[in-house]
């Protein structure tokens, strides 16, 4: 077990403290790879021999010092692999790391739900259970061929591999930025973020979506008013069960279209298929900046287009006369 999977029990106020908490892990390996907005992967290989000391225990070290540091718990999960140590954050508990012997990564993934495996989205994972492949035991036991017909030839591979445990990714040292209330940068990469937490676990779709179009409003007024377009929109749900889950996808062009934005954050949302699920809160972040004077714009002879860009123009000034909640959608004035 050379790879912990961190996640940091970060309430939405707190969630500009990650970057101290991965300077917390970067006190034990320079290989620290974020995963916002609350977790990271850290390689262990080198400080288990530094320090004498094996991954699970040198997690109960980082656990006490984020409580005595940050005030902040964490769960975590170890494993030989960038996988298995993510599967294995599944199974833990405050306190408890759930740790997989690289002996026994197939045995603990055999009775997990496809779609627990990371990069198995909702139709893929329908795909195969309808042909009984409901569990990554069935999975890697079954024909690579069979496979191969139903996901495709590559994905098919990487599938099985996966399944019975071969692990090729590894931990990718990088940078992260954090919302705030003005423009950020770490690493060189620019982003901003716009959270909306719900008062109770929220089930209905229609306030998931609600919540969506108000922050998709928020990052398309902020750009606008630092002069920044984005190539790229990251949604992030996170559940009442403190999991979550990120997904990213570039725009056609880069864009502080609000409209654009909100279309491209319903699409995120509903590409998740999420059925009933109970959901604390929502995060969009506009990465990719750049200046919006070197953003192309392709030209379009939609007048409805044209008008609402008009519009926005004319709320953006009254927003800077009289504050940000001085025109919203009327979905949101309800």
């Amino acid at each position: 077990m050379t790879i912990l999977c961190v996640r940091f029990q970060l309430p939405p106020a707190r969630e500009a403290a990650l970057p101290g908490l991965l300077g917390l892990l970067e006190e034990f390996t320079p290989v620290v790879e974020a995963l916002p907005p609350d977790t990271a992967l850290a390689d262990l290989r080198g400080a288990e021999r530094y320090f004498g000391r094996s991954a699970v225990e040198l997690a109960s070290v980082i656990r006490v010092r984020a409580l005595a540091l940050h005030g902040l718990d964490c769960v975590i999960g170890a494993g030989p692999g960038p996988m298995s140590a993510r599967m294995a954050l599944r199974d833990a508990r405050p306190g408890v790391t759930c740790a997989v012997l690289e002996d026994g990564v197939r045995e603990f993934l055999a009775e997990k739900p496809v779609v627990a495996l990371p990069g198995v989205g909702t139709a893929t994972a329908r795909t195969l259970c309808e042909y009984g492949l409901d569990t990554l035991g069935r999975v890697a036991d079954a024909p690579l061929s069979t496979l191969q017909r139903l996901v495709g030839a590559k994905a098919g591979r990487e599938l099985r591999d996966k399944a019975a445990g071969v692990d090729r990714g590894r931990v990718v040292p990088n940078a992260v930025s954090l919302p705030h209330s003005r423009l950020r940068s770490s690493g060189g990469t620019p982003v901003l973020a716009a959270e909306r937490p719900f008062g109770r676990d929220e089930l209905d779709p229609d306030r998931h979506r609600r919540a969506l179009l108000s922050a998709a409003g928020e990052l398309g007024a902020r750009l606008r008013a630092v002069e920044k377009v984005c190539r790229t929109l990251t949604l992030t749900v996170r559940y009442a069960d403190r999991s979550s889950t990120t997904r990213s996808r570039t725009l056609g062009e880069p864009t502080a279209h609000s409209a654009a934005l909100t279309r491209t954050a319903y699409g995120l949302y509903e590409a998740l298929g999420l059925q009933r699920a109970r959901v604390r809160a929502v995060v969009l972040r506009a990465e990719g900046l750049g200046p919006a004077e070197q953003a192309s714009h392709q030209l379009t002879f939609d007048p409805v287009d044209e008008k609402v860009r008009r519009i926005e123009e004319v709320a953006d000034r009254v927003r800077e006369k009289f504050g940000p909640g001085a025109v919203k959608p009327g979905t949101l004035a309800a």
